[in-house]
């Protein structure tokens, strides 16, 4: 086949988007499909990171097919984040452009947001060709949850319905999502888990900027926003700082809620914050870190499951987790670091017992091998090239 991705983000990005679609166009070139993606620029900070590929150029795929990666320009904000529906719209508005031209792909792949979504949908109606939407979050949830007005959360369920009911199939990446997506309208939805790859070892080097301290690193790596509540974590160093010593707390990332985490941060001794960087360097910071952070707000998002606990475990790394959901479970029942709710004073303690050695672990090689056997990108990746394959059936 000849398979389209219409994505605003792609490796190398450090995103969990750009990671999933990456191992997704690999298992379909792996498997003799060609892949077109169609997508955006790289951030000035991560092409600073990392190889870019030639506008237009091919990358080998592992098999016999081949993945062509196609980028073109598009509005970012001041944290580097294609983010808001200004720079969705520079994105969007010329994808329909871009699908309507060029060869006739047999399926189309359409990530978040709604908007992108439903251009997809528009183009491939004009072409008569299937889509599938490849569900990781449901956007609209996330915005109620964010405090965002009652007219535009509708607004945007209205687009991720439509988006979501033209597509043949819908990939979700949850038992929560895809119980929402089949709310929303979808017709067809195959449960996919995220998976991330485990490299044979541990990323080796360290990174720009990591902070020469005696005392715990920790960081927070990627999305950051209002839903998410990364200030949770600033609160709660603030109050562990004397039992810390010459530690560190590292947010690593952009997002929605950058400025205001920002302004949260600053005066507080000990954090720091480091733009966007590639996900090779990323993984650098985890790799190095004494612990990850991760969290996610309670009340209407719970079925969500951060992709950051994943990669950090993929490095080795413990993970401090404060919020609800299977993340939670997990991570307490397979000694994968700490899980907490998602307030200051118990994250503040889980700091205290990573540190110091005493909180339940894993070991490095014993959460490798958990991800490997859970979360593994290869059998997540293969699954959503079949739903993919399946969309012509």
């Amino acid at each position: 086949m000849l398979v389209t991705l219409a994505t605003r983000t792609f490796t190398p990005e450090p995103t969990a988007a750009a990671l999933r679609l990456g191992a997704l166009a690999r298992a379909l070139a792996a498997g003799g499909d060609r892949v077109r993606v169609l997508t955006s620029c790289l951030a000035p900070s991560v092409a600073r990171d990392a190889r870019q590929l030639v506008d237009g150029g091919a990358e080998p795929g592992e098999g016999r097919g081949l993945v062509e990666v196609r980028r073109a320009p598009v509005l970012r904000d001041r944290t580097g984040a294609v983010r808001g529906y200004v720079s969705y719209m520079s994105f969007d508005v010329p994808l329909v452009a871009r699908l309507l031209t060029g060869p006739r792909p047999d399926v189309v792949v359409s990530e978040p947001p709604p908007t992108t979504g439903a251009a997809v949908r528009i183009a491939c109606a004009a072409r008569r060709v299937p889509y599938v939407y490849y569900c990781a979050d449901i956007v609209s949830d996330a915005a109620a949850l964010a405090g965002v007005s009652g007219l535009v959360v509708r607004a945007v369920a209205g687009l991720e319905s439509f988006a979501l009911r033209g597509a043949r199939r819908v990939i979700a990446v949850s038992d929560g999502v895809a119980r929402r997506a089949r709310d929303l309208g979808a017709r067809d939805v195959v449960v996919v888990p995220n998976g991330v790859r485990v490299p044979d070892t541990v990323a080796d080097g360290t990174p720009e900027g990591f902070p020469a301290c005696d005392g715990p690193v920790f960081v927070y790596a990627g999305t950051v926003a209002q839903w998410l509540a990364p200030e949770a974590f600033v609160d709660a160093f603030e109050r562990a700082r004397a039992r810390l010593g010459d530690a560190r707390l590292v947010f690593v990332g952009q997002g929605s809620g950058w400025e205001a985490l920002a302004d949260r941060s600053r005066g507080v001794a000990g954090v720091e914050m480091i733009p966007t960087v590639s996900a090779a360097e990323a993984d650098r910071w985890m790799a190095r870190a004494t612990a990850t952070l991760a969290s996610l707000r309670p009340g209407g998002y719970d079925y969500a499951y951060p992709t950051k606990i994943l990669a950090s475990l993929a490095q080795g790394t413990p993970v401090i987790y404060a919020g609800p959901g299977q993340a939670a479970r997990d991570v307490a029942e397979a000694g994968l670091g700490v899980a907490c709710g998602l307030d200051a004073d118990k994250i503040a303690e889980a700091m205290v017992s990573v540190a110091s050695g005493s909180a339940p672990w894993a070991g490095s090689e014993g959460v490798r091998a958990w991800v490997r056997k859970h979360r593994s990108v290869a059998s997540s990746s293969a699954a959503a090239a079949a739903v993919v394959r399946s969309a012509l059936a």
